[in-house]
């Protein structure tokens, strides 16, 4: 990492504003070599805050010389890149919207978000993505151009990112660049910025509008909550075109954080290391996959190896529980806390790079378990609160007002309110304009007061906002007990001989769940046992193993009420996927596609009585 050389004491910025200010207040306030690190030819390479700026005008100027216009929306159908961001920068900077697509969607939910944005052109970032749009362009009449991120032509594309900021070095100039940059300052906090298409847990997508001043002012407001140096870097890994990210990615940029690009998530451990980043955001499946991996690696240890890691756990956990009531540890607890920070956590902390302040979580709720354990390692995670209608941010823990269990307290600026039913209510600038044709979905979103009605289950305590379920997700028994499922499942999900737990009983008598082994510890236990099969299929219809997941799912659902405790397990040997609709492209669970797709073995399990009846 290279120090950011600020270029002047630029004064705080005002609370309402453009994205196209938060530019170029960066360029104006930062000046690194680093703005942007990728990596290519087998070692990260920057990206400086002058060759940034000269990219995203001509790469502006070149979309003006193709006939695109201020209001135009424009897709960008990438895994996260630096050309990403110009593209973003370069877009908005005219006045366009941009239009974020998962590059892992199929294609005919790309034609839907393509054909109801009405984009004129769209950014692809590779050979694949541009063969999946070729599939679908006949049934987009308004698409016009289909441009590749790569430096060579490729088949079924119309232009590449060089040829059009070729078409912008033509025609730039200290004249043209000075007019390019007063039409972007001319851009109006209430105009669009983006139209970014929801993961749709039920129905089509709907394109959330976003303006400038949705994004912005939760950009200020969230950088006075987490505490940015000017010196720091960040790896980039969730999707771009989730608002998490994006957003973030701006925080970053505004606060002249480095940023650099993960090759992909399977590559994030190997990044971390490269990178060494101080801050990393995420989704909890990260961390709940990094918790399985360490205490497996614990337990495989054996011996020696395995006390030391116990130990050092539970003095780790004293000493979070003593912090986390506002006592400082000290004498022997102290004393014992640091060793185990030098024999164990030290080695964890080197993993994630050895430089890391803050971990953020957003996306799902994260296990309490999981968060004091990292907490306690001394790897803080500041978890938080939003959508992709609140731009996201609606709270967030932070470094003065941390509280494990909590999506913290929310940022300034913004209102929020638990209705009768329990649903969280927001209003403030961060919440959208509304959805994108579709005046209906928008006033049953926000109602005449203004409050943005979240879908979400939760309580305010001191302050703190504590999210107990979605209210889609609340399972009302066939007796009218109320279930929220989410925190049993992400519970059950701690355990490390299971990968995912998704709670089905809505309606029902009693709730049963489904459970997807976590393959790399369940078949080592078995051939252990001296247990042999042909495939996971079989290995799943054996007593010995459903007896075993059985076992597992009780120890961690120990302390339950009868009625929230799941009466009967089924297995399925594969993980729930997006390709298949079962998950949302951010990894939620659509309990209703899941519901539907396993009718019959939900509907079997029903069928037979059990102990309770």
């Amino acid at each position: 990492m290279t120090d950011a050389l600020p270029k002047s004491s630029a004064a705080p910025l005002p609370t309402t504003g453009t994205l196209n200010t938060l530019f170029f207040a960066g360029l104006e306030t930062f000046d690194r070599p680093d703005a942007y690190q990728v990596r290519r030819d087998g070692r990260y390479q920057p990206i400086s805050h002058a060759e940034v700026l000269l990219r995203v005008r001509r790469l502006a100027l070149g979309l003006r010389e193709l006939g695109l216009a201020s209001g135009d929306r424009v897709a960008i159908l990438s895994e996260n890149r630096p050309e990403w961001a110009f593209a973003d920068w370069a877009c908005l900077s005219v006045g366009m919207a941009d239009v974020p697509v998962y590059p892992t969607l199929p294609a005919d939910q790309v034609t839907h978000i393509l054909r109801d944005s009405g984009a004129v052109a769209i950014f692809v970032s590779n050979e694949h993505q541009a063969a999946k749009i070729a599939g679908i362009r006949s049934e987009l009449p308004g698409l016009r151009y289909v441009i590749s991120f790569l430096p060579d032509a490729v088949p079924r594309v119309d232009l590449t990112l060089a040829s059009i900021e070729a078409l912008g070095a033509a025609v730039d100039s200290p004249e043209r660049a000075a007019v390019w940059k007063a039409e972007a300052r001319m851009v109006k906090p209430n105009d669009l910025a983006t139209l970014i298409y929801t993961s749709g847990t039920t129905g089509l997508p709907k394109g959330v509008m976003l303006t400038h001043n949705n994004l912005y002012s939760n950009v200020v407001e969230s950088s006075t909550k987490i505490p940015f140096n000017g010196n720091d870097s960040a790896l980039s890994f969730l999707p771009l075109s989730h608002v998490f990210e994006r957003m973030a990615d701006y925080l970053f940029w505004a606060t002249g954080t480095s940023i650099a690009y993960a090759e992909s998530i399977d590559t994030v451990p190997l990044n971390l290391q490269e990178v060494r980043p101080t801050f990393c955001m995420s989704v909890p499946r990260l961390y709940e996959k990094m918790y399985a991996r360490i205490l497996d690696n614990a337990v495989a240890g054996g011996g020696l190896k395995k006390h030391v890691f116990f130990w050092a756990r539970a003095v780790a956990e004293r000493w979070a529980d003593e912090t986390l009531a506002g006592r400082e540890p000290s004498g022997l607890l102290a004393w014992k806390y640091a060793l185990a920070q030098k024999l164990v956590f030290s080695k964890l902390k080197e993993r994630t790079g050895g430089r890391l302040r803050f971990f953020v979580s957003g996306g799902a709720p994260l296990a309490p378990e999981i968060n004091k354990f990292f907490y306690a390692a001394g790897l803080v995670i500041l978890e938080g609160y939003g959508l992709t209608e609140t731009s996201p941010v609606i709270s967030v823990n932070r470094p003065d007002a941390f509280r494990i269990g909590t999506v913290g307290k929310p940022i300034d600026g913004i209102e929020v309110a638990i209705a009768t039913d329990g649903e969280i209510l927001t209003r403030g600038p961060h919440v959208m304009r509304g959805y994108y044709n579709n005046a209906v979905a928008t006033a049953e979103a926000i109602d005449a007061d203004g409050w943005f009605h979240t879908g979400d289950i939760g309580v305010l305590e001191d302050g703190f906002l504590r999210i107990t379920d979605r209210k889609k997700d609340i399972i009302v028994t066939a007796g009218g007990k109320n279930i929220a499922p989410q925190p049993i499942e992400n519970k059950i999900k701690t355990n490390k001989y299971i990968s995912q737990a998704v709670m089905i009983g809505d309606k029902r008598k009693f709730p049963v769940l489904l459970v997807v082994p976590n393959f790399d510890q369940l078949e080592p236990w078995a051939r252990r046992q001296n247990i042999t099969w042909t495939d996971r299929s079989h290995l799943l219809t054996m007593p010995t193993i459903k007896a075993k997941i059985e076992q597992q799912v009780a120890k961690e659902v120990e302390g339950l009420a009868r009625h929230e405790t799941p009466k009967k397990i089924a297995l399925i040997e594969h993980d729930f996927s997006v390709e298949r609709g079962e998950l949302t492209p951010t990894l939620k669970v659509k309990r209703r596609v899941i519901d539907r797709a396993y009718t019959a073995l939900i509907d079997a399990m029903y069928a037979e009585p059990h102990a309770g009846e």
